[in-house]
């Protein structure tokens, strides 16, 4: 699966459990580390964990090896690493206050339609 197949599979899984502003970065020219990030948000602890959770499932039934769940307890910030592709799930509040779209303002924004 390539990275761009990887951002789809993240986008869908995201929307299936209906996280909120779903948006993808290019951030290949910009990061050593991956090709995207996701970044969304949920109104409550119990979705973000759920959101969380159906990512993982949904790329581990395509073969991805997904490590730990970092952030899954506290359910603010939650970060999923599938490699190329970097899912991170916020708590509404939380979103806005660390603004991950302003920092990468400069990179490609690819929207979920």
């Amino acid at each position: 699966m390539n990275s761009k197949q990887l951002l789809e599979l993240a986008f869908k899984a995201c929307d299936d459990k209906k996280a909120e502003e779903i948006i993808g970065i290019d951030v290949k020219e910009i990061s050593g580390i991956t090709d995207y990030y996701v970044i969304c948000h949920a109104n409550s602890d119990r979705q973000v964990q759920a959101i969380a959770r159906e990512v993982k499932q949904q790329a581990e039934e395509a073969g991805i090896d997904v490590g730990k769940l970092e952030g899954f307890n506290e359910a603010q910030w939650v970060l999923v690493d599938l490699d190329d592709v970097v899912v991170h799930i916020f708590h509404r509040d939380e979103r806005s206050y660390y603004n991950l779209e302003r920092l990468y303002r400069d990179a490609e924004f690819i929207t979920y339609e």
